[in-house]
């Protein structure tokens, strides 16, 4: 039965704090095979005034977005057609990948690519999934696809995957699969 005691900072929300939590249970089930009642995180928190690093007090900073919702705002943006809203979520230098082009930076880019592929998409989603790593964070959406061809047909059912690197609270990354050409008419 693993114990995490956590020294934080007081000025984090709860929502922080139990993302913090689950993500240490989560990190810690990566190691030790116990389920998730068994791991005990305590968050024990001070006071600014208690905590000091060359010799100055300091303040903590503040939470990250959970990269899961910026990812999820995002892609709300993208089906609702709001580029100007979907645009505020990417970091600069964005690059995103899909299934037979070659990488795309602006959101018009993917719009121009998509006309003569499909009048319109939406996702249906089975799982959100985000991975901590040394670097961006990374998060994994999937599901299926639905919408129409150019010429009005209907589609459904359509697997996709898409992995998201996320930094600082902003998209930095976006890689696409899916089965449309396959089932494409």
């Amino acid at each position: 039965m693993p114990i995490i005691e956590v020294h934080l900072l007081e000025g984090y929300d709860d929502a922080a704090r139990t993302r913090m939590g689950e993500a240490l249970t989560d990190a810690v089930r990566l190691v030790v095979p116990a389920e998730p009642d068994a791991v005990t995180v305590m968050i024990h928190e001070r006071q600014p005034t208690q905590y000091m690093r060359g010799r100055r007090h300091r303040q903590g900073a503040a939470a990250l977005p959970d990269p899961a919702s910026v990812v999820r705002a995002y892609l709300d943006a993208m089906e609702a057609r709001d580029l100007a809203a979907a645009e505020a979520y990417l970091a600069d230098g964005f690059a995103m990948t899909f299934p037979g082009a070659a990488p795309m930076h602006r959101l018009q880019e993917l719009i121009d690519w998509a006309k003569p592929r499909y009048r319109f998409v939406r996702k249906s989603y089975e799982g959100m999934d985000t991975c901590a790593t040394p670097g961006p964070a990374i998060v994994y959406t999937r599901g299926t696809l639905s919408g129409e061809w150019p010429d009005g047909t209907p589609f459904e059912g359509i697997r996709f995957i898409d992995r998201f690197e996320v930094a600082g609270g902003l998209i930095v990354r976006q890689d696409v699969w899916n089965d449309i050409a396959e089932v494409r008419p």
